[in-house]
């Protein structure tokens, strides 16, 4: 399995609205999953961990997270799907 389809499998969440955000983010050509570095993968890959209602909170009602590395990746989906805080 590439890491692509892998990281797609793992943005199917229990929400259309999360599913739709995250592999939009992940699919993009430019200003999304393509274009981060290590560190940004990495954090990408935390927050696929985080249960749904967090990401809901921080990706669609733009409340920020409390970690450092999820605030800048949520900042970064947010943006690349035209949502703004």
């Amino acid at each position: 399995m590439s890491e692509q389809s892998r990281l797609r499998w793992r943005c199917r969440r229990g929400t259309t609205e999360l599913d739709r955000l995250l592999t939009r983010f992940l699919e993009l050509e430019s200003d999304g999953y393509g274009d981060l570095d290590a560190e940004g993968r990495d954090a990408f890959e935390a927050l696929l961990d985080c249960e749904d209602d967090r990401l809901i909170d921080w990706l669609l009602n733009g409340q920020p997270p409390r970690e450092g590395a999820l605030v800048d990746i949520t900042r970064q989906i947010r943006a690349a799907s035209g949502l703004h805080d």
